[in-house]
Formats: C-alpha cells, sequence, structure tokens
C-alpha cells in the first residue's frame, strides 16, 4: 500500500469510527444517467455521494425521459432519476406518485428548465431599452442578418428539434417578418453554437432562440428577453407547437419542471440516502459554468463531478449532514 493510500484509508476509517458520521448502508441502487450533459454530470454527482457519503452500492444505467420514466412507472426500476424533465410526461407520472409507485424528491434544477429568446449580456447592457421580445423587434438594425445588412435576424433552433416548430410560430405570433427581419435556419445545435459565439466573440448583435441550462450559456452570458405576455399552455400545446399552426399567438414558453424521481422501494429502503435526494438541488448558472467547464476541458461527467465537488463545498454541503460532507471530502 502506498503512502497516501494508507493515510486516505486511514482516515476514512476514522471517520467511520466517531460517533454519529456513520451512516446506514443503503444498499444497492440503480441511477440513471440521461444522455444530455446536465443530467450526466448530476448522475455522477450522485454516484460518488451515495457511494462514499452513505455506503450505498451504485450502478449507473443509460436512459432517457420517456422510456426511463415509463420503465421506473411499470417495473419499478430503475432506483433513481437524478434529472427527470416531467413535463412531457406529467399526467401518468402524477398518477404513479398518487398511487406510491414512484416519488418527486427535490426539484433537480431550482430554476427549471428556460427556453426563449436572448440576446448577448454586452448589447443589453448598451441597450437598457431592450426589455422584451417587441422590444428587440423594434431595433432590426441591432440584429443584422448576414446576407442582408438592411434586415434584421432570428436565429432559429436547430433542424429537427420541435423548438424550431415553436420558435417558427413565435416569429409569425410577433410579427417579425413586417418588423424587417428574417428567421435564420441555423442547421444544427453546433451550427446555432457556432453563429452565437462568433457573434460574442466579435461584440456584434445576436438575437434567438437558447435554453438553459446549457454549457454555452455558461461561457458567454446572455440575458432572456421578457415575452411580454404569460404563458398560455392551450394555445401553446394546441397550435404554437404543431407545423401546421395557422394562427399562433403570443405566449411565453412554459418554464419545464426538472424534478429527481425515485421508487417507492428505493425510498423504503435507502434510509438517510432518501433526504440527500429530497435536499439535493442546483441553480441554472451554477449547472451553465460547470457545463462550460467541462466542455472546454473535453471532460466527462465524472470529471465534471469530481471537479464540482472539488471546488463547490459551500453548494452540496449543504445537502448532507456534516458527517456524510467530511466522509465525501476525505474520499476527493
Amino acid at each position: 500500500m502506498t503512502r497516501p493510500t494508507f493515510y486516505r484509508t486511514a482516515a476514512l476509517l476514522a471517520l467511520a469510527a466517531l460517533p454519529g458520521l456513520a451512516s446506514a448502508d443503503c444498499g444497492k441502487v440503480s441511477v440513471v444517467s440521461m444522455n444530455w450533459q446536465s443530467a450526466e454530470v448530476l448522475a455522477q454527482i450522485d454516484r460518488f455521494i451515495l457511494d462514499q457519503g452513505f455506503g450505498c452500492e451504485v450502478e449507473i444505467v443509460p436512459g432517457d425521459t420517456m422510456p426511463t420514466l415509463t420503465s421506473m412507472m411499470e417495473k419499478g426500476k430503475p432506483d433513481v432519476a437524478p434529472e427527470a424533465w416531467v413535463n412531457a410526461v406529467r399526467q401518468p407520472l402524477d398518477e404513479a406518485v398518487k398511487a406510491g409507485r414512484l416519488h418527486y424528491a427535490a426539484r433537480a434544477l431550482k430554476d427549471g428548465g428556460i427556453e426563449g429568446w436572448w440576446i448577448p449580456k454586452y448589447l443589453a447592457d448598451a441597450n437598457p431599452a431592450l426589455k422584451t421580445i417587441d422590444d428587440a423587434l423594434n431595433r432590426p438594425d441591432l440584429f443584422p442578418a448576414p446576407e442582408d445588412r438592411k434586415k434584421g435576424a432570428v436565429h432559429n433552433c436547430p433542424s429537427g428539434w420541435n423548438c424550431q416548430i415553436t420558435t417558427e410560430n413565435a416569429f409569425k405570433a410577433w410579427g417579425a417578418a413586417g418588423k424587417g427581419f428574417v428567421l435564420l435556419d441555423t442547421g444544427s445545435a453546433a451550427g446555432l453554437d457556432g453563429s452565437l459565439a462568433k457573434a460574442y466573440e466579435r461584440k456584434q448583435g445576436w438575437l434567438g432562440y437558447y435554453w438553459a441550462p446549457t454549457s454555452i450559456l455558461g461561457k458567454y452570458e446572455m440575458v432572456k428577453l421578457d415575452a411580454g405576455v404569460p404563458h398560455d399552455k392551450a394555445a401553446f400545446e394546441a397550435c404554437n407547437s404543431k407545423a401546421d399552426c395557422l394562427r399562433p399567438v403570443k405566449t411565453d414558453w412554459a418554464s419545464a419542471e426538472v424534478f429527481t424521481v425515485i421508487t417507492d422501494r428505493f425510498k423504503k429502503a435507502g434510509g438517510p440516502a432518501v433526504d440527500y435526494l429530497n435536499q439535493r438541488s442546483w441553480g441554472n448558472d451554477t449547472v451553465n459554468a460547470l457545463l462550460a467547464w467541462m466542455s472546454d476541458n473535453q471532460a466527462s461527467g465524472e470529471d465534471g463531478a469530481r471537479h464540482f465537488l472539488e471546488n463547490h463545498p459551500d453548494i452540496w454541503t449543504t445537502w448532507v449532514s456534516p458527517g456524510v460532507a467530511a466522509k465525501v471530502k476525505a474520499a476527493l
């Protein structure tokens, strides 16, 4: 045994022996890692804390929103979905919770998932009158289109994504074409990100659809424009989210509710680890910054989790008891 390994092992044994620091063993637990960056890193944070802090035997399993939540509702596994975007499956999920098969733990994203039209912060600072979508559309000169500088441009969501449809309908609802704007097809997520990064680095105007949390909003500070109207759920679902919507209306995007969902089996068997999942919640600014670090460093979810735990004890130690925090710190 090497000297560093000896001292780390000794420290962990000493911590486990202290009164009040040992946590009940929570047994085996399957934690799903969804196939996007923020969910991947959160699953790895949970893996490390559940393993090192609570003595859980953690298995990471791959997943996606609909198949994972359907499996949890019908089969009772996997045990934990750390970052479940529940809007699309809210009715059957609520029924499963009401029946006691599943349980909502913490709001994984305390701010929720956010969509809308954004502009760079430097542009917002230089033009304090730009508060709403209408305000921006009254200034096509600030957002010149690449192919026709006399017109303004609104950058669309990537092709094939549902947000491409909702952005097209928002463009129609706000009468953007009549105000001197064109809707710019960015083609892909890389194309959208590239257009934003290029504008930001040159301190040029940029207006378009984006969402949070994402790595690019951690790298480039953006301001979400106020829609100026509330979210019209009925109109959004019946028309604005449909490709054949003939009369889209002005409506804000819904804030997506993002919960941690756990099975009834784990709620009963997990002991103090369940208390952690009921507390573990973070803000979009924190997630954006972490995702930006991961992108810049080509880091995996496991790398991102360790970076977060090493650099932000001010955040994660509020999720656990001092004894658990000491065990996690000793394991880093």
